[in-house]
């Protein structure tokens, strides 16, 4: 990696609110920011900030993160298991799905073994019909029952999100409750993708002539508490509402903005909702619960509130590489960026990028820390392979991986009306 000369001082339009961590890429540094490092070819990158247990459904299930996906455990429990991902070796992953394929075997069941055995938990392989289906999630629409889920201690399935008006929801299904089967076969220990296949409807061959249509049944095993409880509900075409603006305290108040993952258009929706927001009430980006999602729409979504400039960097196989803002965005408006344990990924990659460039105070709980990087390739089956290539950091050199993002104001409960306070301070909201 080439780092051009010179410094560049972050020049926060909030003084001393905000303190810059400077931990630079390889130790120590003395500057205020990393120097510019040499733009490469433009990616197209997965962050799973979906995926809860190894695998990668888009972000949602950050392998997985939409409908029907998957998630990582929240909080601060969550974060305790977050440790720095292993690799699975991408030359062995191919291998053996050739060497099956070559005995009529199934290619992705023996790619998914070896990413098992690799101990890379964000690493997973999809069925072809598996990734159209994902592929789907990521542009806003599915077939399903509106439910997101992630795998807990002791390989549990958890539910982590709910659609409003969805027939999940209708059915009474809330975050927290525990999935224990469906259609009568155990989710326990068993792959989130798989979960989500079944809640989709994809029959095990993957294909996608195989989907159930909408107004399938599905039967749910749940557990709350000590209840048990089963729930029969009919798939249904959703859209997924990954952002949602609105003005809690009127139009006198701040806009806020929540955005729920990084799907295809985020960035966009983001930016229209920022041009509208009064640069004289602020504006709260609410990220809580956010499960990661596209790295390109999550820098879409910087660019909204940067003029340009670095939003993170990230190696890809020992290759440094950079994401930068587009030109244009808008530095005025005041801006307080929420945060908690359940903020992942690109997520994370998006908080950590306006906080160390002086353009946010962050506040809330530790966020997840999931901060490694996810590239798919073809398996000669046809199957794909999303496969951990390497780790982003903020423009600061922070490293995301296992270490997540400190807020500048820490609050637990409360969150919410101390970043109202904290925006009002900034010049936003009466």
């Amino acid at each position: 990696m080439s780092f051009a000369k010179g410094r560049r001082t972050v020049n926060s339009p909030y003084g001393a609110l905000l303190s810059l961590r400077l931990t630079a890429m390889s130790g120590p540094c003395a500057y205020d920011r990393p120097r510019r490092i040499r733009r490469g070819a433009a990616l197209t990158l997965f962050l799973a900030g979906v995926l809860a247990t190894g695998a990668v459904t888009g972000t949602w299930s950050d392998a997985a993160a939409g409908a029907e996906g998957r998630s990582a455990p929240r909080g601060r429990a969550a974060k305790a298991h977050a440790p720095a991902s292993a690799f699975a070796d991408r030359e062995a992953v191919e291998r053996a799905a050739a060497e099956a394929a070559e005995d009529g075997k199934s290619g992705a069941e023996a790619a998914a073994d070896v990413v098992s055995r690799s101990g890379d938990r964000w690493s997973t392989i999809y069925t072809p019909g598996q990734f159209e289906d994902f592929q789907e999630q990521l542009g806003g629409a599915y077939v399903g029952v509106g439910l997101w889920v992630r795998q807990t201690g002791g390989g549990r399935i958890e539910v982590s999100r709910v659609q409003p008006g969805s027939p999940a929801a209708r059915a009474g299904i809330a975050p927290g409750d525990r999935l224990r089967a469906v259609d009568g076969r155990g989710t326990e220990h068993t792959p989130v993708t798989e979960v989500v296949s079944r809640l989709r409807g994809v029959a095990p061959d993957g294909s996608r002539a195989s989907a159930a249509a909408a107004g399938t049944p599905v039967a749910l095993a749940l557990q709350r508490g000590a209840r048990h409880w089963t729930a029969t509900v009919h798939r249904t075409r959703l859209r997924c509402r990954n952002v949602v603006v609105d003005h809690p305290d009127g139009a006198r108040g701040p806009t806020r903005v929540k955005v729920a993952a990084f799907a295809k258009g985020t960035g966009a929706a983001v930016r229209r909702a920022v041009r509208r927001a009064s640069p004289d009430r602020g504006l709260l980006l609410d990220l809580r619960g956010n499960t990661g999602g596209l790295v390109t729409e999550a820098t879409a979504t910087a660019s909204a509130f940067l003029d340009g400039g670095l939003v993170a960097t990230y190696d890809v196989r020992g290759s440094q590489r950079a994401l930068y803002a587009e030109r244009g965005g808008d530095t005025r408006v005041p801006l307080v960026v929420l945060v908690d344990g359940g903020t992942m990924s690109a997520a994370e990659l998006l908080a950590g990028a306006l906080q160390d460039r002086g353009r946010a105070v962050v506040i809330g709980s530790p966020t997840f820390g999931k901060g490694s990087v996810q590239m798919p390739s073809t398996l000669p089956d046809g199957s794909v392979a999303e496969l951990t290539v390497g780790h982003y950091r903020t423009p600061a050199g922070r490293s995301v991986d296992g270490a997540g993002i400190t807020p500048d104001l820490v609050v637990g409960r409360g969150a919410e009306k101390r970043a109202r306070t904290v925006l009002s301070g900034l010049g936003g909201g009466a």
